[in-house]
């Protein structure tokens, strides 16, 4: 058997009723990194003192990349979220689109992109890059799926934030694939995996329907697991779902998912 990805695992979506930090720890504990959503709702020293390696988290808090004033915003969150980031060694700070709000959905929703607003997203990513070089970290830009939970999100295809991060092509910017996403909205995982094989900064994972742990839906992830090793990925993966049943099985089949036999 063969272990080639480093495996995360969202951390705020699994055993909810622990402190973040136990969670943290549980899952260092399992030789597992941990993904971070907002940092200001956690106590940062406990973090710290958690043991736990950090994959990603999400890089701003507020901002957008279409526009002047929420470009400037963004500019400014993702500087501050950089420091936090270094400050808890997280790998990749992740961006969106556009903020997003309660229960995901886009503060300022989008339901049509204009030529213009693409320049702008272009220009605004290319400032995040130089920002993340002067920080020395590493942003990571992520696809959404619109039919479910995230309607009217700018850029939120896969296509798109690929045409985003390709035409910036800078290493301190790069893609977070989310297959769940991809799934939903778009499907043809495999290619899909191929065509940003050289953006990819780390790939995240849930099944389809329901958002749990791989092997509770449509998705083969033995084979998408496969797939990726086949086409030279080494990068993370993460799981970004919810447990459908016990918490440490769930993660024993993500695992199992992306080991190779």
């Amino acid at each position: 058997m063969t272990e080639p990805f480093a495996l995360a695992v969202c951390a705020e979506m699994i055993w909810r009723d622990k402190p973040i930090a136990w969670r943290c720890s549980r899952l260092a504990e399992m030789n597992f990194q941990v993904g971070l959503w907002n940092w200001p709702e956690h106590d940062l020293t406990a973090l710290e003192q958690s043991g736990a390696t950090f994959s990603i988290m999400n890089g701003y808090l507020t901002g957008r990349l279409a526009d002047d004033d929420g470009a400037e915003e963004l500019l400014r969150s993702a500087r501050e979220t950089a420091q936090v980031g270094k400050r808890l060694g997280v790998a990749r700070l992740n961006l969106h689109g556009t903020g997003l709000g309660e229960g995901g959905l886009p503060v300022q929703p989008s339901e049509v992109v204009t030529g213009q607003m693409w320049l702008k997203a272009r220009d605004t990513l290319c400032r995040i890059a130089d920002m993340a070089e002067e920080e020395g970290v590493v942003f990571t830009l992520e696809n959404l799926n619109l039919p479910v939970d995230h309607p009217g999100t700018p850029f939120g295809r896969v296509q798109d934030t690929l045409a985003l991060v390709s035409a910036v092509n800078h290493p301190r910017l790069r893609l977070n694939l989310d297959l769940y996403h991809v799934q939903i909205g778009e499907g043809n995982l495999i290619e899909t995996c191929k065509s940003c094989l050289p953006w990819i900064g780390e790939v995240q994972v849930a099944d389809v329907p329901g958002r749990f742990e791989p092997g509770t839906g449509e998705i083969n992830y033995p084979v998408i697991a496969r797939a990726l090793y086949d086409m030279g990925y080494r990068g993370p993966v993460g799981m970004e779902a919810f447990a459908k049943g016990n918490v440490e099985q769930a993660l024993e089949a993500f695992h199992s998912a992306f080991t190779l036999q």
